[in-house]
């Protein structure tokens, strides 16, 4: 487990946490690593887990699909980001979502029901992963909620604007790049591809945005 120490040390759910504290973790919550090849499900809606994934290398794509095919993104996890936390952390839920590998990654699986139970040695870093844990949890919430203000927009335009406007913000600059390709983009904001790329060329000939595959930059107008 020492080899995932660089990545685990920047994870916010073992902030504040020495590499001593974070190992001793990883027994406790019966650490397992496994590796997915690109396309492979890592998580199946339907199903029910009793552990969390953290992303090691690589990334997965957290999904919503219907019977027909038709793909809803709900977010991206690099390296360092956590999936399956609230359907880990409650017992008998079932999935209602997905994930999948989005390249070749490796996951670390970790028993989240051992951290919700006292620990015999009352130690202090298990209550600080209870701290971490509930952090990581808003946090998704907060992910969730700007997704949900992007796809409540009514139109194909103002869902990228919102998107765009709030990536900037996150990114502190009006250059940057995205974490998705354009079906990923149509399919997180819930929009038809060709709608998409017409609306995104409307936009550079406005002179709003510059684009190039996963980055954006943009342009505001001081009036």
């Amino acid at each position: 487990m020492e080899k995932y120490l660089p990545i685990l040390r920047i994870s916010p759910f073992f902030k504040g946490l020495s590499d001593g504290e974070i190992l001793s973790v990883l027994h406790c919550v019966n650490a397992a690593t496994i590796s997915k090849k690109r396309n492979s499900y890592v998580f199946r809606a339907g199903d029910s887990t009793e552990v969390m994934g953290l992303v090691v290398s690589g990334s997965v794509l957290v999904i919503q699909e219907d019977l027909w095919g038709h793909r809803n993104i709900l977010s991206k996890c690099c390296a360092g980001d956590f999936f399956g936390e609230p359907y880990a952390a409650s017992p008998g839920s079932i999935l209602n979502i997905s994930v999948i590998a989005d390249e070749d990654c490796e996951i670390l699986f970790l028993n989240v029901q051992r951290l919700l139970v006292s620990c015999p040695a009352a130690c202090e870093h298990h209550q600080k992963l209870i701290r971490n844990l509930v952090r990581v949890l808003a946090n998704k919430l907060l992910i969730f909620n700007d997704k949900i203000t992007h796809v409540g927009k009514r139109t194909t335009r103002d869902k990228l604007l919102s998107y765009l406007s709030a990536e900037s913000v996150r990114q502190s600059s009006l250059s940057f790049d995205i974490p998705f390709n354009r079906q990923q983009l149509a399919d997180y904001l819930c929009i038809d591809r060709a709608a998409m790329s017409a609306e995104l060329s409307k936009l550079q000939k406005e002179g709003l945005i510059k684009t190039n595959r996963n980055h954006f930059e943009l342009t505001v107008c001081n009036k």
